[in-house]
């Protein structure tokens, strides 16, 4: 029995990496239009349990946190027109961005299971198809939202509504959604009622309508340049849902069907020189002196050098005194040295001998100019100093 269990682990680990390295959800998405695919951790989870019924108990389904690491096949990272976020391992996360060329791109998706730490893999194969450019775009600020909660196609549903009654067509994609870090925004403070913002960029075959055209007024201009956030025309706030609300003073429209076409390529030759002339080389430059360059980079240098030799050498050894000037003027400090040697030398001689007389400087009376002693008997009549004759 517990090789049939051993057996049977082993065929459904082998099946389970087949299938999961063959998985391929593809998508077709036009140039210049948004893309979003979310990672539902659900579809994932699916992949890990039938390795955990084998261990986990019966009928127990798991809700594990998930972390995704998205890159295209063959490269570190993803294309450059294509973003990735999760804010949160219990979170789902969002693959978006505008293609901006024809071509496919294969994208590898990789799931890690913070509880178990299995690894499961999908790829996902993203083919962007030619479309029209949508001639007329407008991009506008919502500050009351943050990018993952604007990508689910509800919200988006939500905002392109309110952006419909203000362009006054139903005629609207959404071309693209960034978020307002990307574009050297701030980040908030960690506190309810901030948020990072979320810029969308729609587009429509239909000209602005008069709403939006009074972003171009001289009016508006001047409440944005003077600080104001800018108060939506009249009749024109299309807000049903505040967090929704748009700000008037970063809106900008971008009238697509006036820019001027790009200049032709250059036409390539057939890379041989015509006939009819004779090659004649460009003359060789005129000859130049270096020697007022060698003058101040070598010559100069070189005497300073010199002169600072001198110099040091005329002060280390032309201004010494000698010996004896250097005794002349030291001549109380010599003295003092001498004295406190003989004193140390007196010292020494009388230690040795211990019959010779004390020093005048052991008296307890002395005259220090005459050298009279005092007599011990009568020394309390004898003042401390004696008085000079």
């Amino acid at each position: 029995m517990a090789g049939l269990r051993s057996w049977l682990f082993c065929l459904t680990v082998i099946a389970g990496s087949l299938f999961g390295a063959k998985a391929e959800i593809k998508f077709t998405t036009p140039v210049g239009r948004l893309f979003t695919y979310e990672l539902l951790r659900e579809t994932f989870q699916n992949d890990f349990e039938p390795l955990t019924k084998l261990y986990g108990p019966v009928g127990h389904l798991y809700d594990d946190p998930m972390t995704f690491k998205c890159n295209e096949q063959g490269f570190p990272d993803l294309p450059e027109w294509l973003r990735f976020i999760q804010r949160h391992p219990l979170d789902n996360g969002f693959l978006y961005g505008t293609p901006t060329s024809l071509g496919k791109n294969i994208i590898e998706i990789y799931a890690v299971n913070k509880r178990s730490y299995d690894t499961t893999r999908q790829i996902l194969v993203i083919k962007a198809v030619p479309e029209k450019m949508l001639p007329y775009q407008a991009e506008f600020f919502i500050q009351k939202r943050e990018v993952e909660r604007v990508l689910p196609p509800s919200v988006q549903n939500e905002i392109k509504q309110d952006l419909q009654y203000l362009w006054s067509t139903q005629d609207l994609e959404i071309v693209n959604i960034t978020n307002a870090l990307d574009r050297g925004g701030r980040v908030p403070l960690p506190l309810a009622g901030h948020y990072e913002g979320v810029y969308v960029k729609v587009g429509s075959e239909t000209f602005f309508s008069k709403c939006l055209e009074s972003v171009w007024t001289t009016v508006h201009q001047k409440q944005c340049a003077a600080g104001s956030k800018g108060k939506a025309p009249e009749g024109c706030h299309f807000c049903r849902i505040p967090s929704n609300c748009i700000t008037w003073c970063k809106t900008e429209l971008f009238n697509l069907a006036k820019q001027k076409p790009e200049p032709p390529a250059p036409t390539v030759g057939s890379g041989v020189l015509e006939a009819g002339g004779d090659f004649n080389p460009p003359e060789s430059p005129p000859s130049r002196d270096f020697f007022p360059d060698y003058m101040v980079t070598v010559i100069v240098p070189l005497v300073l050098a010199i002169v600072l030799c001198l110099l040091l050498a005329y002060i280390m050894f032309g201004r010494r005194e000698g010996v004896d000037g250097e005794n002349a003027f030291c001549s109380i400090q010599l003295y003092h040295h001498h004295t406190v040697h003989e004193n140390a030398e007196e010292l020494r001689s009388m230690a040795a001998n211990r019959g010779v007389p004390p020093p005048l400087s052991t008296l307890p009376m002395f005259n220090s100019r005459t050298g009279e002693r005092a007599s011990p008997l009568h020394s309390d009549s004898i003042p401390l100093i004696m008085a000079q004759q």
